[in-house]
């Protein structure tokens, strides 16, 4: 039987983990295979019976898991951030969640029957929806940046809310069904306890770690004895009241000034991931497939209310005010997958309620599960294509994340940011962090490729991954979680290799990718550099200014680090691809001091020869100007010379043509006259034949012929 047991647990353990490396491997919610996994094996093949393995040790199990996961959750709940992260998201987590409730727990009641109590109960548990779902489903399906964002923190922030309402709806139920203590009492005793015990412990804890009462090593084991020792105190002092403790404490700590959790929520966030996958395994070997057949159509109802009442609903109500535009909400109100939380908590109240006898507890692990396969499994397979249906699908993804945030990265960070292109740096140094947040940089301080990166950094828009850190050990570790994430060609890192022998104990395939800005280029070579002055430059690389120009501007020890396209794309240089550069970029480079100082002379040298070429030009021009006047004279000269010669022309074809008018005048007279002439002689010869017809009819005297004699001889007649 204790060999029994023993292979039960550690065949959990290995399929918890297989379930979660399925679901990363792809890019789905890791709850899908745990609960095929659970399934299969609980009902399925009856290979695993919690009841009959763990016996009266199932329920503590399960408690005490409940309360590691509300608590890990609570401590992410920062009132800040919820401020930060806009007036859609607040709104979602507050009048959202109520709507949502007041929507499912009316459909439980009417269309299953269920009590009054146990549907608000049913309706308080699956409000939340939770990172653990909402993260994978939004890397496959890539909305928009701030869609993306809005439904990230929703499912963060959501969990404890959530996980707050259904506990106090069932605080009241659990002292409602107590015959022997007045309801009002039992419940305010809960809510005192609750409230006052987990600030109390949440205050004590926060001023423990803030004055370093526990060393290092012993902070995390520290904090989480102490949760599950007020979890169970609370519970003794007030049965049921300890999940209220451990989640009021969770959120005193989160909100405390100058309390560092970070440490403790990559602790607990490790412990939650385990507890987590074991437990929805045995949760889900429980299950009774025939109970979740029972619920029939009812169930189906109130799963087609959640999809397509309650979540849109709750999303354009809270939507007033905002920004966001119709297809913005219609997609935010098909995306709400409910997750391990809301299975978890459900499960416990379901065994706790069935120990008082209250009337329908049995229904509601069925009706959550339900509801989870439902929206799931229709979300996953359809939020992508409902997407770029709406057209809110993401473009192209240039934004850059950079795994250390040292002055370079920093510098870096801004210049791209100064472009429109997303950043965020990453760094597990505090100080590296606090000097960006200063800058207004978007950080995350952790391990970027930790569970808790990976529910709580956004990284929608981002495309590309840079590791610029000092940490060898943790740096492949980040490598090749990003390779299997984006790609292995978009993922880069510096060659921070010591020597021949300690490359050959690194992989081929990570040696290939640490060639970021070239092949040998070190995080000890850029921190030099910086330390010695080096400078970021942006260059505009224009046909007038070609990249060989700024070669030969800065010389060979200038670095080329990242180009901007004319279309706003992002291209890193690496020592894979050799350098060829475009007309139309903006060339980011790093500049060290002897680039900068050769600049200066070759700056020197330039103006110099621009001076002399300017020189030049201004002689030559001055040349030309004086050659055109001469030219400008010469030619006035020769068409004044062509003017005269022109007008000499023309006198004489004036004089020609006066010539020969006068001359056609004098040929006229001269033909009158000639004419008049002839005309004159005409009449004296018909005055003749006339007189010499008259004579020859006539005798004629000596004085007529004398007459006639002188007309002949042309001589006037003499009168007598």
């Amino acid at each position: 039987m204790v060999e029994h047991i023993t292979g039960m647990l550690a065949l959990i353990g290995v399929l918890s983990l297989l379930c979660q490396w399925v679901g990363w491997k792809l890019r789905l919610p890791a709850i899908l295979p745990l609960l095929l996994c659970g399934l299969l094996l609980g009902p399925g093949l009856g290979v695993l019976d919690p009841d009959e393995i763990f016996g009266d040790l199932l329920f503590p199990i399960i408690s005490l898991g409940v309360a590691v996961i509300l608590f890990e959750g609570a401590l992410t709940l920062n009132f800040k951030e919820i401020k930060e992260h806009g007036r859609m998201m607040t709104h979602l987590v507050t009048i959202g969640a109520f709507i949502t409730w007041a929507c499912i727990a009316p459909a439980a009641h009417y269309l299953l029957g269920f009590d009054w109590a146990i549907a608000m109960l049913f309706g308080a548990l699956v409000v939340v929806t939770g990172p653990t779902v909402i993260v994978p489903m939004l890397r496959t399906v890539k909305p928009k940046s701030n869609l993306a964002s809005i439904l990230r923190w929703e499912g963060i922030v959501i969990d404890p809310i959530g996980a707050l309402l259904a506990v106090l709806v069932f605080e009241y139920i659990a002292a409602a069904a107590d015959p022997t203590t007045h309801v009002l009492n039992a419940l305010g005793l809960t809510l005192l306890l609750g409230f006052g015990l987990g600030a109390a412990a949440g205050f004590l804890t926060g001023i423990a770690i803030r004055k370093n009462v526990f060393p290092h090593y012993l902070r995390n084991t520290a904090v989480l004895t102490i949760m599950l020792g007020i979890f169970v105190g609370s519970n003794i002092l007030q049965e049921e009241s300890g999940l209220l403790t451990v989640t009021v404490m969770g959120i005193w700590l989160a909100n405390m000034r100058g309390v560092d959790i970070a440490d403790i929520l990559e602790f607990k966030e490790t412990l939650t991931v385990l507890l987590i996958s074991a437990l929805f395994i045995l949760l889900a070997a429980r299950l009774d497939s025939g109970a979740m057949l029972d619920l029939g159509f009812g169930g189906l109802g109130v799963l087609l209310v959640a999809l397509f009442i309650a979540r849109p609903l709750s999303i354009w109500i809270s939507g007033l005010g905002t920004n966001l535009s119709s297809k913005d909400k219609w997609f935010l109100s098909w995306v709400a997958p409910r997750g391990i939380v809301a299975a978890a908590i459900s499960s416990l109240f379901a065994i706790k309620l069935e120990s008082v006898g209250l009337e329908g507890a049995s229904s509601i692990v069925p009706l959550v599960f339900l509801i989870i396969i439902g929206t799931v499994v229709i979300q996953s397979l359809t939020a992508g294509r409902w997407a770029a249906f709406l057209g809110v699908k993401e473009g192209l993804n240039q934004g850059v994340l950079i795994f250390g945030a040292s002055k370079f990265s920093r510098e870096l960070a801004l210049i791209l940011i100064s472009k429109n292109i997303k950043v965020i740096l990453a760094d597990n140094n505090w100080d590296n962090i606090r000097q960006a947040r200063m800058v207004n940089i978007p950080v995350y301080f952790g391990n970027p490729a930790s569970e808790h990166a990976s529910n709580y950094m956004d990284l929608s828009g981002i495309g590309r991954v840079l590791v610029i850190s000092p940490y060898r050990q943790l740096n492949p570790l980040v490598i090749f979680h990003f390779q299997d994430l984006m790609g292995t060609e978009k993922v880069y890192g510096l060659n921070n290799a010591d020597s021949a022998s300690a490359r050959h104990q690194l992989s081929e395939s990570y040696l290939k990718r640490l060639c970021l800005f070239g092949e040998n280029i070190s995080y000890a070579k850029i921190a030099t550099l910086m330390a010695k002055g080096a400078v970021l430059k942006i260059t505009n690389i224009t046909e007038n200014f070609t990249f060989a120009h700024f070669k030969k501007r800065y010389g060979e020890t200038a670095m080329p680090l990242v180009y901007l396209t004319k279309e706003g794309k992002v291209k890193v240089f690496s020592g894979v691809e050799a350098i060829v550069l475009p007309v139309g970029i903006e060339l980011i480079s790093l500049l060290p001091q002897e680039a900068q100082d050769q600049a200066v002379i070759q700056r020197a040298v330039d103006d110099e020869a621009d001076r002399k070429t300017k020189a030049l030009v201004e002689a030559d021009a001055k040349v030309a100007a004086e050659a055109r006047v001469v030219r400008e004279a010469q030619e006035a000269q020769l068409r004044a010379i062509e003017k005269s010669r022109r007008k000499k022309e023309e006198l004489a074809l004036f004089e020609v043509d006066e010539k020969a008018r006068l001359l056609a005048e004098k040929a006229t007279l001269v033909q009158q006259k000639t004419s008049e002439l002839s005309n004159k002689l005409t009449e004296q010869e018909v005055v003749k034949k006339t007189a010499k017809d008259q004579h020859a009819a006539t005798p004629v005297d000596d004085a007529t012929r004398d007459t006639v004699c002188e007309l002949k001889t042309g001589e006037e007649p003499k009168v007598v």
